[in-house]
Order: C-alpha cells, then sequence, then structure tokens
C-alpha cells in the first residue's frame, strides 16, 4: 500500500494547488497505472515559491549554527523513522527494488546527520598582510536563495544531498524534483517542516513544465545558486542561462563509469564488485558501471560468473520482498535500452545472457550482458542507464586506461587488481572524478562526490559540498 502523501505545492509553509488549478499523473512502473494527481505549478507559483525563499532568507541566514544544526539533525531522526514510508512511495513512484529503496532513505538521511555536523564548522581566516597595513579578514556567508533540481533515479537522496547543505549554510531554497517522482520529495517537505524549517526557507514545486517553469527561475528574481543533478545536455543548457545572470551553479552530470579487471584481480570480489556497481537502483544510477573492460587472461572466467551472477537476480515489481531488479522508471528508458542493446550487436558483439524487453505490463529490461563488444563500438560512448554490461577485452594497462578514458565524461570509474601500487597508479591516470578501487560502491554522504569534464562542476557531499552554497567575503582593517 502507498503510504498516505501530500500533493499539493509546498510554498511558504503551506500547501497549496497551483495557481490554475492543473495537476499532471504519477504512474507507477510496474503496473503502468496512476497512482497520483500531483499539483502542477506553473511560472506564477514558481515566482511564489522563490519570493516566499527570499522573504525567509534574512531570518534563517541570521540564525546561529547551532539552531540550524539541530534541526537538521532532527530532520535526520525524522526521515530514519519513516523509512517505510518513504521506501514504499520510492519503489511506486520509482520502480526499484525494496531493498534498494530502503537502503537509499538511510543514505538520504545521513546528508541531514553530516550537515548538521558541518554547520557549526564554517569557518573564516585572518591574517595580516605581507605589507603589514591591514589585517585580512575572510568569512564565509550564505550565498541567496537556491534552484535545486533533482532527478527522478534516486528521489530522496538527490533531494537530501542538496537541500541539507544549503540549510546548513544559511540558504532558503526552491525544489523542483521531477515530475515522475514528486511524492517522495513532497513527504520529504512534509518532514522537513515537522523537524522545524520555518516557513518559506524550503519549497517544493513538482511540474510537468520543466523547461519553462525553470528558465523563468534562472533568467528572473531571488535565485542566486543553481544546484542540478541531471544529463549533461540539460545541465549544459542549464549552464548557459545561469551565466546570462552568472548564477553559482553545481552540476552533476551525466557518466560513462568505466570497469576495470586486470590479470592480478580477486575474481570473486571484482564479480561481487560488478554486481553492485552495475545493478544497484535498478542500474539506474550516474554511478552505475557502464563499460567493463577485462584482461583477456580472466575475461572468459569472469564473463562466465558474472553473467551466472547476473542471471540469478530476480526481476519482478520492486514491491515483491525477494526482488533485486524492479521495472526501469519509463517506457523510454525500456525502450532506449533495447536499441543499445541492438547497436552493440550490429557492432559485433555477443548477447551472452538477456537482451530483450518481455512482454506484458511493466517497464521490465533483463539484466543483459553482451560479450565481444569492439573497443570502438558505439554503445560503450554513451550513458546506458539500464542493466545492459557490454564486455570489452584488453592485453595491457595503458591499452585499459585509454579505452576508460575515450569519453567525454567522468563521473566514476571501478579497478579491480591485488597490487596496491598498480591500483592507486591506475586510479590516478583515470580520469574521472572519483574511483572506486576494489570496491563497488564509492557515493558516500561524507566524501565529494562530482566529476570532471562534462560530467559536471563542482562537489556535493563531504565538507566540500557545503561550500557551493557559501561565498566568500574578504574584509580588510586596520588595529
Amino acid at each position: 500500500m502507498i503510504p498516505t502523501t501530500p500533493t499539493d505545492l509546498f510554498i511558504d509553509g503551506t500547501w497549496r494547488k497551483a495557481a490554475n488549478a492543473g495537476t499532471f499523473q504519477v504512474e507507477d512502473p510496474a503496473t503502468q497505472q496512476v497512482i497520483a494527481e500531483v499539483a502542477d505549478a506553473d511560472v506564477e507559483d514558481a515566482k511564489a515559491a522563490a519570493a516566499a525563499a527570499a522573504a525567509a532568507l534574512p531570518a534563517w541566514s541570521r540564525r546561529p549554527p547551532r539552531e540550524r544544526a539541530e534541526i537538521l539533525r532532527r530532520a535526520y531522526e525524522l526521515v530514519i523513522g519513516a523509512k517505510e514510508q518513504l521506501a514504499a512511495l520510492i519503489t511506486a513512484e520509482n520502480g526499484k527494488a525494496r531493498a534498494d529503496a530502503e537502503a537509499e532513505v538511510v543514505y538520504a538521511a545521513e546528508f541531514f546527520r553530516w550537515y548538521s555536523e558541518e554547520a557549526v564548522r564554517i569557518d573564516g581566516h585572518l591574517s595580516l598582510s605581507p605589507a603589514g597595513d591591514k589585517r585580512i579578514i575572510e568569512i564565509s556567508q550564505p550565498v541567496g536563495v537556491a534552484l535545486l533540481l533533482t532527478p527522478w533515479n534516486l528521489p530522496a537522496a538527490m533531494i537530501t544531498r542538496k537541500v541539507a547543505p544549503a540549510l546548513a549554510a544559511g540558504c532558503s531554497v526552491v525544489v523542483k524534483p521531477s515530475w515522475q517522482t514528486p511524492l517522495t520529495a513532497l513527504f520529504l517537505a512534509r518532514l522537513l517542516a515537522e523537524a522545524g524549517v520555518p516557513a518559506g526557507v524550503v519549497n517544493v514545486v513538482p511540474t510537468s513544465r520543466d523547461v519553462t517553469v525553470t528558465a523563468e527561475l534562472v533568467a528572473d528574481g531571488p535565485v542566486r545558486a543553481l544546484s542540478f543533478t541531471g544529463s549533461t545536455r540539460v545541465g549544459s543548457a542549464l549552464l548557459a542561462q545561469a551565466a546570462e545572470r552568472v548564477l553559482k551553479t553545481s552540476m552533476e552530470l551525466g557518466g560513462n563509469a568505466p570497469f576495470l579487471v586486470f590479470e592480478d584481480a580477486d575474481i570473486d570480489a571484482a564479480v561481487a564488485g560488478a554486481l553492485v556497481a552495475k545493478m544497484r537502483h535498478n542500474a539506474e544510477a550516474c554511478t552505475a558501471a557502464n563499460r567493463f573492460y577485462v584482461h583477456r587472461s580472466v575475461h572468459d572466467e569472469f564473463v562466465s560468473r558474472l553473467a551466472d551472477g547476473l542471471s540469478a537476480l530476480e526481476v519482478a515489481p520492486g514491491t515483491v520482498p525477494s526482488v533485486q531488479v524492479g521495472p526501469m522508471a519509463s517506457a523510454s528508458t525500456r525502450d532506449t535500452l533495447a536499441e543499445a542493446v541492438q547497436s552493440a550487436v550490429d557492432s559485433g558483439g555477443r548477447v551472452v545472457l538477456g537482451g530483450s524487453a518481455p512482454d506484458g505490463t511493466g517497464y521490465y529490461f533483463p539484466p543483459t550482458l553482451i560479450d565481444d563488444v569492439p573497443p570502438n563500438a558505439p554503445v560503450l560512448g554513451h550513458e546506458l542507464f539500464g542493466p545492459v554490461a557490454p564486455i570489452v577485452s584488453f592485453d595491457t594497462e595503458d591499452e585499459a586506461i585509454s579505452m576508460a578514458n575515450s569519453t567525454e565524461m567522468g563521473l566514476g570509474s571501478y579497478v579491480y587488481t591485488q597490487d596496491l601500487r598498480r591500483g592507486l597508479g591506475v586510479a590516478e591516470r583515470l580520469e574521472s572524478g572519483m574511483v572506486g578501487l576494489n570496491t563497488g560502491v564509492f557515493s558516500d554522504p561524507a566524501a565529494p562526490f562530482g566529476g570532471i569534464k562534462q560530467s559536471g562542476i563542482g562537489r556535493e557531499g563531504g565538507r566540500h559540498g557545503i561550500h557551493e552554497f557559501l561565498e566568500t567575503k574578504y574584509i580588510a582593517t586596520q588595529w
């Protein structure tokens, strides 16, 4: 059963209908049934949310850091207490397996706990100028109203990873969640209000008019910071819009993560890591292993055992307790995967497992393994965002690194080797912002999350994340 959750807009501490009374439908990807009608914000609603955030900003930014911290700590406790309800909502509107949804809720909550601790550690610097004629005082201040644009694949964690540091820094926010997964966002808004976040500090405006509403908020009004998680294509367009007003921006964009298995790798660990790196969150994650490069000497064993592991995964509605793979989030996601498999085959790849969507209700796509993929195959050049794993063989370390770096993306990478010197050396040479060395999971609220090249600008999480919502001010004085 889907928990009861608000379906109206959350603006200035109140729940309200859209100005034009419009709504849009939210679908369960497992059943293709409508599970909710949600208020559909238009430009007027978005402007009201931004105005509420601007009005609430002065008092919130002056609030003692300890008080902001305690509110965030209460938010952490409330999210953990509502884990079952939030996980049920995530599975209902996103489709992922219940176990993945529960893990996401815990991960999401940790951002509130981490930034409750960082809120009281915003520091500055005092020094004497080299000439000795003045004191140099550096202080950090909140950037102002922040517009937070979040995706559908982790509908709780991608919100808390932005909201928590923004609130800790003293900013007020307007959250525009994905129209595919607005229920989780609205439930979180209710919990934040319960935790003591003042009216207007957090506003949530779901909308089916993504482009129009976002463009208006970026082009005019009190927004001074823009944080976006999503595709590189959309992120690039947002950067161009934000440049017109020179907004402070942070972008967590697409990935195309290589997974390197060297000849001295622990194959048990590599297969286990591959299953996690590829398949958690339905393989619909920017950090998912996207391209597998395996040394020729261990290729056959790795492929055989990975195929066994993938074939053992149960594919069914995410509400079934034993399921590891739920439906894809949408029909378009499923259809894009089918096209990617055909492209790999056309390039010379061989389907070892899966490969086509089943008939029937729901946007399912089975775990799919494609071997003998040529290094120049087009399927390796873009993010798959689903349970399709192409395998490429290599002979030398330099060859593997060259292939891994042959992309405009640079978010995450994975390396398996029992030689620590090699592992660290390869990690340094890989062109990505994050590397999992002998681990299939590198995301952590205490660590900086982000990429290089076309995978983004800035970092979320860790001690770095709060600085995306702070400005440095220099004061010169004498005494």
